[in-house]
């Protein structure tokens, strides 16, 4: 199925290679993702065992006869290879209706914006490395934390998405949808990459492969450095590294991988609308001046895919060590008026976890039919996870610390039969369990939960005819609330009694969509959705976190299109326009939800060495309050890369990053806080209660910056 074997899927239901596009090339034997080339379908011989090779052209391919939804979709390192990408969170943004941003320092996780989730750091959207899941529960700085940082854009072979609560294969943070990153396991040509720009940004990639034993040696590095447009430097570091040992015997095929991501930074973070009008700093300036973090993820993985007749087996084994430190301050003077509010995150941990998967090709009812099913288990501990107040990033008071355990363990079975030569039908249903274990510094927030979850899922794909299909797609999903809020029953700020929150919160979704390849060369679907969630997570501006609310539901319209004009031509547009709402009270706007998110592109490659790329991304204005009293700023950013190739050996390219130089806003929250200029009225230091100042805190998109990258292959 697409999900679980997307190039073994392609040939066993559409072994034809449409346009003869140049793209990635699949061992459709293995259902594995082997290298970033350009080829035409050929046939093979590996271990005297013959292989089809099937050519896929990331968004050019209509996926038609394998898609599950008209949301599901997948992008090739063909589609990555010319687009200006300003931070490797936009390879979120390769999702149509997909927005990313950033309130504060380069090297935490993004801020995400789909189908009308504020996804914070995660909450609601699953992210994979090579079946390794990236969201990180009860994590110190917001719950389901997904770092896309550990990743090098360069070597992503493959970028498999699908939106909604569809698919049986995934199970927490997945309501709003999920992404699963493949990166390369042999590279052609050694590759040297150096971009230079303003802002004393600086990055290198070196990355090479060899034949070694019976298989392939993979290694990679990725150095950056960069201050940033801002007034006080980022003085951010970064380093990426990546090894991995490949190869294949018989019918089986193997992979071991140790990747490592190190970061620092100092970090201008969202700052009070305020300050800027009354001239107290300029747009890029800071209040704290002492705010940052370091964030470090090693990780190991071990893959094994086996073809036996008309079986397939897949089965990944990893363990994770990651640590993460964020000082931050976002009231500044709310709660302390002599000390300031300045907080510090721990998060410490150690993830473990199996993913194993059988996929049978067999008849059913004398159609052809795939069973799939497989069990995928999880353990996190977390060794340091505490909030401290802090002053110039020195500790002060611990306001709670824990040592958490979480175990999840998810069953899932699904089926796809052709009903007939226009009628697939798919059936699926989830099992999940958590279990909580919380040892808190308060013994009253120390104790144990469990809960269970079941997800059934179906859909109904009619087609093609004319290269068309319609699919009506319905599912249940969930994610999990931090474990901390499952056990906690006294306040650990206040002291206060605190009611503990469901550990699993349910959503169902449906949707109808439409996928066609009538018009030559162009790609486009179309899909209505709806989505209701049992509780949604809120950021809290005084706490830096999320916090469970009251149910929501959402429903929206999305429409993209991928145009290859020509071979050398392409256009691509995606709009999504959502509306999102609580379900109980009077005030039922849900804050930062953005209604319309509009991404468009177009795409230069031409034969004697030229290409270029210009992309436009826009986000509507959003509510910012229940009430929809206060209103986020729209935002609207254009990105231009332009550049030349040597015999695909040498190449340069000028990237311009924001290139009207927008001054709109990144991130917009609202709430109160206190600066040592506001009213003593509201922000006194004699007060017993501030209620400080209500106002907008906003976070700029970055100027506009020029960049140079010079690339040597060979």
């Amino acid at each position: 199925m697409l999900n679980r074997f997307p190039a073994r899927a392609a040939y066993r239901r559409q072994s034809s290679v449409r346009h003869g596009l140049a793209g990635l090339t699949f061992a459709a034997a293995l259902g594995c993702l082997p290298a970033i080339a350009s080829a035409d379908a050929r046939r093979t011989h590996v271990e005297g065992h013959v292989m089809e090779e099937i050519v896929i052209s990331g968004r050019a391919e209509p996926l038609l006869g394998t898609a599950g939804s008209a949301s599901q979709g997948r992008i090739g390192q063909v589609d990555l290879a010319t687009r200006p990408i300003l931070r490797s969170g936009e390879l979120m943004e390769v999702v149509p209706g997909a927005a990313v941003t950033q309130h504060s320092g380069t090297g935490k996780a993004n801020q995400y914006y789909l189908r009308g989730f504020n996804l914070d750091h995660g909450t609601d959207f699953a992210g994979f490395l090579d079946n390794v899941p990236l969201n990180q529960p009860t994590h110190g700085h917001g719950q389901g934390y997904l770092d896309l940082n550990p990743i090098i854009p360069e070597l992503v072979e493959a970028i498999e998405f699908g939106k909604g609560p569809y698919y049986t294969e995934v199970g927490d943070f997945s309501s709003a949808g999920y992404a699963r990153y493949t990166l390369a396991r042999h590279l052609h040509q050694t590759m040297v990459k150096v971009t230079g720009g303003e802002n004393d940004f600086a990055r290198a990639v070196v990355a090479s492969s060899t034949e070694l034993g019976h298989g392939d040696l993979l290694g990679a590095v990725e150095a950056q450095f960069g201050n940033g447009p801002w007034v006080m430097d980022e003085d951010a570091h970064r380093l990426n590294g990546l090894l991995r040992y490949s190869g294949s015997h018989g019918a089986a095929d193997w992979s071991v991988s140790v990747l490592g991501y190190d970061a620092e930074w100092d970090s201008t973070d969202q700052v009070p609308l305020r300050a800027v009008q009354q001239g107290l700093i300029s747009r890029l300036g800071n209040i704290d001046p002492t705010l940052g973090g370091s964030s470090q993820r090693y990780s190991a993985n071990a893959e094994l895919a086996i073809e036996a007749g008309r079986g397939h087996y897949h089965a990944n084994a990893y363990v994770v060590y990651s640590d993460f430190e964020l000082f931050s301050n976002f009231t500044y003077f709310l709660d302390n008026p002599v000390l300031g509010d300045q907080i510090t995150q721990l998060d410490r941990r150690w993830t473990t976890g199996l993913n194993t998967s059988y996929e049978y090709d067999h008849a059913l009812f004398a159609r052809p039919s795939v069973t799939t099913v497989g069990i995928q288990v999880r353990h996190d501990h977390t060794l340091d996870l505490a909030l401290l107040n802090s002053v110039n990033t020195v500790p002060s008071r611990a306001v709670r610390e824990d040592d958490t355990e979480q175990t999840a363990i998810g069953f899932h079975v699904s089926n796809e039969t052709r009903l007939t030569d226009w009628l697939r039908a798919r059936v699926g249903l989830r099992a999940d369990h958590h279990r909580f274990d919380v040892a808190s510094a308060v013994a009253g927030n120390s104790g144990d939960e469990n809960d269970t979850v079941w997800s059934p899922k179906a859909a109904l794909i009619l087609g093609p005819w004319r290269d068309t299909e319609f699919y009506l797609n319905y599912g249940q999903s969930f994610h999990s609330n931090d474990a901390r809020g499952t056990v906690s029953r006294i306040d650990p700020a206040s002291g206060a009694p605190a009611m503990p929150v469901d550990p699993l919160v349910k959503s169902w979704g449906t949707e109808a969509g439409v996928r066609t390849a009538v018009v030559g060369g162009l790609v486009s679907t179309f899909s209505l959705w709806y989505l209701e969630l049992d509780s949604e997570l809120l950021f809290v501006g005084d706490a830096g976190t999320t916090e469970p609310q009251g149910g929501s539901h959402r429903y929206g319209i999305e429409w993209s299109n991928f145009y290859r004009v020509t071979d050398w031509l392409t256009f691509d547009l995606d709009v999504a326009l959502t509306q999102s709402r609580f379900d109980d009270g009077p005030n039922d706007d849900i804050p930062n939800s953005v209604g319309r998110v509009i991404t468009s592109g177009a795409t230069v490659d031409l034969p004697n060495g030229l290409f270029g790329a210009v992309r436009l991304r826009h986000f509507g204005d959003s509510p910012l309050t229940e009430d929809g009293s206060v209103y986020a700023d729209a935002s609207t950013v254009v990105n231009l890369r332009a550049g030349y190739r040597w015999h695909d050996s040498l190449e340069f390219a000028i990237d311009v990053f924001n290139l009207f130089d927008s001054e709109d806003p990144d991130v917009s929250y609202f709430f109160a806080s206190c600066l040592r200029s506001d009213p003593a009225a509201v922000c006194g230091r004699n007060l017993a209660e501030r209620p400080g100042v209500e106002d907008v805190h906003l976070h700029p998109v970055e100027p506009r910056q020029v960049r140079a990258t010079v690339k040597w292959a060979f």
